[in-house]
């Protein structure tokens, strides 16, 4: 069973910027647009490197390394849709944010 972990709050997340976070030592990047948060693992599928450095363009997050792009709804590697990062629900309650992690 996954269990709820509390982040951050809402607002310490800018809408846009992708932000590193690492509860129970896992890499996880969370990312706001709007009122939607999205919570993947923060290590790009090609290379592993940091997606947090990484420029987000409406719901497309872009590798700093080597411009692979993901997006950030389902994980998904927009040029082979069989390869994707993993992803975390996230819930917004009380203001803060808090994720479902094995």
């Amino acid at each position: 069973m996954n269990e709820a972990v509390d982040i951050c709050g809402l607002e310490s997340l800018p809408d846009g910027k992708p932000r590193a976070f690492y509860p129970l030592g896992l890499p996880v990047l969370l990312l706001r647009r709007g009122a939607e948060v999205f919570a993947l693992e923060n290590r790009c599928a090609h290379m592993g490197c940091p997606l947090s450095s990484g420029s987000l363009d409406g719901y497309t997050l872009r590798c700093p390394c080597h411009d692979w792009r993901f997006d950030v709804r389902d994980g998904k590697f927009l040029d082979a849709p069989e390869i994707s990062l993993r992803t975390y629900p996230a819930a917004v309650k009380g203001g803060r944010v808090q994720l479902r992690l094995p």
